[in-house]
C-alpha cells in the first residue's frame, strides 16, 4: 500500500527484501553488458599540451605593457580565429584527418568534427593570479583515432596559438605606436600654432606683459622726473636767453652810437650792463668760473677806458678817416651766449618732446596692463594645455616604442610551451570502467523502478499500521496464522484483529 501513509525505514528495508532479486539481477547484468558494449566503439586518443603565460621580463614600473586585454578574452578571440575553416582545412589536408571520409563529406562537416575534437581549457588560477587579474595558462587537447595523429595535431594547434598571440601582441603594439604618432603630429601642430600666437602676442605687447608692471611704473616715474627737470631747465634757459637778447640790444645800440667817437655816456651804459651781467653770473656760478673772471676783466678794462677818456678826450675823427671796427668782446660774448642758449633750448625742446612721448607710452602700458594680462593668461593656458598634451603623447610614444621593441625581442608577455604534446598510451574513449559504472547505475535505477512499480500495484495489508490507517481503530490483539505450515516456516506476517473484530467474534 505504497503512497497512502508515511513510510519508515523498516518499510523501505522490507521493500528491498521483498524485491532483492528484482534489483540485483539488472545491477549485475547491465554492467557486464556495458563493459562488453564498449568494445563496439572505435578507440580515440587524446593528446594534451600545457601553455603558460610568461610575464614581461622588464618590470611594469620601468616599461608599461601595452597588453591590457585579459587572457580569457584573448583566448576566446584567438580560439575563434584558429578554429576557423581557413586555419583548420590545411591541418585536415596536411595531417590526413578523416581520410576515408575526405571527399565524401562536405569540408564544413569535417571542420566541425575537428572543432569538436579540440578543447582549450584555461588553467585554474590561484588566489595570487586572481588578484593580479589574469590566468596562468591554458591546456590544448586534441582527440584523434591514433596517438601519433593526436600528438601531431595538438602540437600544430598549440603552435598556432603561440604564433597568433605573438602576432596579435606585436600588431597591437605597432598599431598603438602608429596611433600615438598621428596624435603626436596633431598635438605638435597645435602646439606650434599656440607658440606662434604667443610669440606674436609678446611681440605686439612688448613691455606690457605680466610681470613688467613694476618696471613700467619705475620707468614712468623716472621719465616724469626727467621731464620736470627738463621743463625747469628749458624755462630757465629761455629766461636767460631773453635777458641776454635785451642786454645785447642795449650794448649794440650803445656801440653803434659810439662808432664816431668815444662817448663817456655810452661807456657808462656799457659798464652798467656789464656790471649787471656780472652780478647775475656771480649769482649762478662760482667766482672761479672762466666767464665770471673774463667778465670781471671786461668791467675793469671798461672802467680804465672811461677813466682815460675823462682825463684826455680825443677829437672826433672825420668821416673820411673812419675805419670799420669789429664788435667789442662783450657783444660777441653776448651773441655767443644767446646762440648757446638757443642751442640748449632746441636740444631741451627735443628732449622734452621725447620724454613726453615716453611718459604717454608708459602711461598707456600701465593702463592696458590688466587687459593684456587677461589675454596673456588665456593664451598661456591654451599653450600650457597643448604643451602638456604634447609631452604626455611624447612620453607615451617612447613607452610604446620600448614595449614594441621588447615584444620583438621576445622580452614582453608571451606564451611559453611548458609541456609538449604527449603520446597517449591508453585511449581516452571508450572508457570501459565508465561504461561498466554506467551499466551499474542503469541497472540499479531499473531495479528500483521495477520494485517501485510492483509496490504501487500491491494492495496487501502487511502490518498493523496499514490496518489502523484504513480502519482508523486501535489494535487489541494479535492472532498468529494457524495452518499446516511446518514449524520452521515463518509466516509472512501476523494476522491482527481490531477491537471491533474481537467483539463480533464473542457475540457469535
Amino acid at each position: 500500500m505504497l503512497g497512502h501513509r508515511e513510510l519508515g525505514m523498516d518499510d523501505y528495508l522490507g521493500m528491498v527484501k521483498r524485491h532483492k532479486w528484482l534489483i540485483l539481477v539488472p545491477a549485475l547484468v547491465l554492467p557486464v553488458l556495458g563493459y562488453i558494449s564498449s568494445y563496439a566503439f572505435p578507440r580515440r586518443y587524446t593528446s594534451q599540451t600545457l601553455v603558460l603565460v610568461e610575464a614581461q621580463k622588464v618590470p611594469d614600473t620601468f616599461v608599461k605593457s601595452l597588453i591590457t586585454e585579459q587572457l580569457g578574452e584573448r583566448l576566446t578571440t584567438m580560439q575563434e580565429q584558429i578554429l576557423s575553416r581557413s586555419r583548420l582545412q590545411p591541418i585536415i589536408e596536411t595531417q590526413g584527418l578523416y581520410k576515408s571520409e575526405l571527399g565524401k563529406l562536405p569540408m564544413e562537416d569535417l571542420v566541425d568534427r575537428v572543432r569538436r575534437s579540440i578543447q582549450v581549457t584555461p588553467v585554474k588560477p590561484s588566489a595570487t593570479t586572481t588578484r593580479a587579474g589574469g590566468l596562468p595558462g591554458f591546456y590544448v587537447s586534441f582527440t584523434a583515432e591514433s596517438p601519433q595523429l593526436a600528438r601531431d595535431v595538438a602540437t600544430q594547434i598549440t603552435s598556432l596559438f603561440i604564433e597568433e598571440n605573438l602576432r596579435r601582441t606585436e600588431n597591437q603594439a605597432a598599431n598603438t605606436t602608429q596611433f600615438i604618432e598621428k596624435q603626436l603630429e596633431e598635438a605638435k601642430r597645435k602646439l606650434d600654432e599656440q607658440d606662434a600666437r604667443l610669440a606674436q602676442f609678446k611681440q605686439k605687447f612688448i613691455g606690457q606683459l605680466p610681470g613688467q608692471e613694476e618696471s613700467n611704473m619705475r620707468l614712468l616715474m623716472g621719465a616724469t622726473t626727467q621731464l620736470e627737470a627738463v621743463i625747469q631747465l628749458l624755462n630757465r634757459t629761455q629766461q636767460d636767453k631773453a635777458y641776454a637778447e635785451s642786454l645785447l640790444a642795449q650794448q649794440v645800440a650803445a656801440w653803434e652810437s659810439s662808432q664816431a667817437g668815444t662817448n663817456p655816456q655810452t661807456l657808462e651804459l656799457q659798464l652798467a650792463g656789464l656790471q649787471n651781467e656780472l652780478v647775475k653770473m656771480e649769482a649762478r656760478y662760482t667766482p672761479d668760473h672762466p666767464d665770471v673772471i673774463k667778465l670781471r676783466a671786461d668791467v675793469a678794462q671798461l672802467k680804465k677806458k672811461i677813466a682815460e677818456g675823462a682825463a684826455a678826450p680825443k677829437p672826433a675823427p672825420e668821416k673820411s678817416q673812419r675805419t670799420s671796427v669789429s664788435e667789442p668782446p662783450q657783444i660777441q660774448q653776448l651773441r655767443n651766449s644767446i646762440h648757446s642758449f638757443a642751442q640748449t633750448i632746441k636740444e631741451k625742446t627735443r628732449e622734452q618732446d621725447k620724454l613726453q612721448e615716453q611718459v604717454r607710452t608708459f602711461q598707456a602700458r600701465v593702463q592696458l596692463s590688466p587687459l593684456v594680462e587677461q589675454q596673456f593668461k588665456e593664451l598661456t593656458r591654451d599653450y600650457d594645455s597643448a604643451l602638456g598634451n604634447y609631452n604626455d603623447l611624447l612620453n607615451k610614444r617612447t613607452q610604446s616604442e620600448i614595449s614594441l621593441d621588447l615584444i620583438r625581442r621576445q622580452q614582453g608577455e608571451q606564451f611559453r610551451l611548458q609541456d609538449a604534446a604527449n603520446l597517449p598510451e591508453r585511449p581516452s574513449f571508450p572508457n570501459r570502467p565508465l561504461f561498466a559504472g554506467g551499466g551499474l547505475g542503469l541497472g540499479l535505477a531499473l531495479g528500483a523502478g521495477l520494485s517501485l512499480l510492483m509496490e504501487l500495484r500491491d494492495k496487501s495489508l502487511r502490518c498493523e499500521k496499514d490496518i489502523e490507517f484504513y480502519l482508523e481503530l486501535p489494535t487489541l490483539a494479535q492472532v498468529p496464522v494457524l495452518g499446516s505450515d511446518p514449524p520452521s516456516h515463518k509466516p509472512p506476517f501476523w494476522k491482527r484483529f481490531t477491537k471491533r473484530e474481537v467483539t463480533a467474534g464473542s457475540q457469535a
